[in-house]
């Protein structure tokens, strides 16, 4: 059984930084992929980026790019969202997943499996 818990999210000021982690358990395929996203109160739950679990290649929506980065940790099974620069219009509730379906970059939220429970993020100007 899969299982994703993120950690690290909190209220920061503008231009800040924080790092979101996202443990996985289960078993991985090389093919998966691990995506962050996030959704605002109102708002659609939004794409923020994507890591290949065997190679470790990236894409990053246009709202972020240059600001956040995604690694990853394969001993510890561990995927990160490091943001840095961050706004007001950053603040979300962040969700990783995992995406089964092949794709290379999957970006939109019916192409993933497997949900965390998200963490808050509040970004105050």
């Amino acid at each position: 059984q899969v299982q994703l818990v993120e950690s690290g999210g909190g209220l920061v000021q503008a231009g800040g930084s924080l790092r979101l982690s996202c443990a996985a358990s289960g078993r991985t395929f090389s093919s998966s992929a691990m995506g962050w996203f996030r959704q605002a109160p109102g708002k659609d739950r939004e794409f923020v980026g994507v890591i290949r679990w065997n190679g470790g290649s990236t894409y990053y929506a246009d709202s972020v790019k240059g600001r956040f980065t995604i690694s990853r940790d394969n001993a510890k099974n561990t995927v990160y969202l490091q943001m840095n620069s961050l706004k007001p219009e950053d603040t979300a509730v962040y969700y990783c997943a995992r995406s089964d379906s092949g794709v290379s970059y999957p970006i939109f939220v019916r192409q993933y499996t497997y949900w965390g429970q998200g963490t808050q993020v509040t970004v105050s100007s």
